[in-house]
């Protein structure tokens, strides 16, 4: 226990990328998907590295190591899923286990247009919560764009791994003290809420791209 509080003493913000699956529809890893030049996982590494201590990448073999390696250069920790059952919460595990910060902003590598403003609001919300989580109008959680008090988080994604249970809400339902915020509050910093548009299919690329295109003539 010692151990632990001196560990997460360390730094007070982490980033955890969860970059480890192979996507059928684009016939290689995620993460290293270009759009507008760059692989989606540098898109999400550029825009959070700003306002977190340490960033933690999380991939699903040691295969995956160098290509993001090498796009990172050693700017982040990449670290190999602890299992080889595939889901968000083994690889949330593996992150918060290797994560040093006190708090943890949980995000996956293809969220492009990720915001900065609304993950460095998320971080400051977190101070003495156990997690801060958007939530839609609807009810819907946003579980892999939040932010984790880090150390209860792992001892929640393990107790959900003890159960066999493999989705993100059955880690949530261990934690204590959690904040949701309204979406249409983070609307005052993301008017189209762009940031939890994620790229999964190849439509989604292509609108992303458009996007990228357009922003560019307004700039």
């Amino acid at each position: 226990m010692v151990a632990n509080e001196m560990r997460l003493m360390l730094l007070k913000r982490s980033a955890v990328i969860l970059a480890g699956g192979f996507s059928k529809r684009f016939g290689q890893d995620k993460g290293l998907v270009e759009l507008a030049g760059k692989p989606l996982v540098l898109h999400v590494f550029d825009t959070i590295s700003g306002v977190v201590d340490e960033t933690v990448v999380v991939v699903s073999s040691e295969g995956q190591i160098d290509p993001i390696e090498c796009l990172l250069q050693g700017k982040a920790n990449i670290v190999v899923d602890e299992s080889r059952t595939q889901s968000p919460l083994i690889g949330a595990s593996t992150g918060f286990g290797n994560a040093k910060g006190k708090y943890s902003l949980l995000l996956p590598c293809d969220t492009p247009f990720v915001s900065s403003h609304i993950a460095s609001l998320l971080l400051d919300l977190c101070i003495n919560k156990s997690a801060v989580i958007p939530r839609w109008p609807n009810g819907y959680i946003e579980p892999l764009q939040a932010v984790y008090h880090t150390e209860s988080a792992l001892t929640a994604t393990k107790t959900a791994l003890k159960e066999k249970k493999l989705d993100l809400q059955s880690m949530i339902t261990h934690l204590k003290s959690i904040r949701y915020i309204s979406t249409l509050a983070l609307e005052q910093n993301d008017s189209e809420l762009l940031t939890f548009f994620n790229i999964n299919t190849l439509e989604d690329l292509r609108k992303a791209g458009d996007r990228f295109k357009m922003d560019t003539k307004i700039s």
